[in-house]
Parts: C-alpha cells; structure tokens; sequence
C-alpha cells in the first residue's frame, strides 16, 4: 500500500531540496554590498515622500469591499450565459431575479453615500 506513495515521496524530497539548494547557494555566491541607495524603500522609482505608515480613510476600504462584491457577483453572469439555451425560460427568470437583488444592494449603498468620494 505504502509503495504507491513513493512517487509523491520523491517529488517531496526532489522539491525540498531544490529549495533548499537555492536558499543555500544563494547565500553563498550572492555579493552583499549594503549602500544606503539600496536600503531605501521602493515606491515605483520614486523617491519616497512622508510617513510610510500613513492612514487610509475608511471610504478607501468601504469602496474596496464593495468593488469586490459587486465584481464577484457579476462574475456569476458568465457561467449562467454559457448554459442559457440549456435553461430556457427558468434561467432567464432566475436571472432577472438574481440581477434585480443586485440591483437593490446597489441602490442601497448609492442612497446610503457609500459610493460618495469625498
């Protein structure tokens, strides 16, 4: 039973050691010439400017999250488009209802001020 593992045994130990070959060849041949050039932090070949640690306003995260939410449930449009002459008149409806819930969480959060950018 055990000697149908042994190939997945020996991927492990090749994969573990490449790794572990890579981090300790690394550490021997790579040069390490500290300059303070290269200790700065890297902001898209800017230099940086300010507190790194600098909050963001909580309309950043709300608009974020709800990015997410509405892109993820549209995500779902493409599965029900692929089937569609398999569902006839039921996925349509379905569909409508699902876009119509949609459509109600968007005009919540619109009416609430949650999209303003102020």
């Amino acid at each position: 039973m055990l000697i149908d593992y042994i190939p997945i045994f020996i991927f492990f130990v090749v994969a573990v050691g490449f790794a572990l070959t890579t981090i300790f060849l690394s550490a021997i041949i790579g040069k390490r010439k500290t300059t303070p050039q290269k200790m700065i932090p890297y902001e898209c070949g800017m230099d940086p400017v300010g507190q790194a640690r600098k909050p963001f306003s909580v309309k950043f995260y709300i608009i974020a999250m709800l990015f997410i939410i509405f892109d993820i449930e549209v995500v779902f449009l493409y599965p029900w488009a692929v089937i569609f002459q398999e569902l006839k008149l039921f996925g349509l409806i379905e569909m409508a209802i699902f876009i119509g819930i949609l459509l109600v969480g968007f005009i919540y959060v619109w009416k609430k001020g949650a999209l303003e950018w102020e």
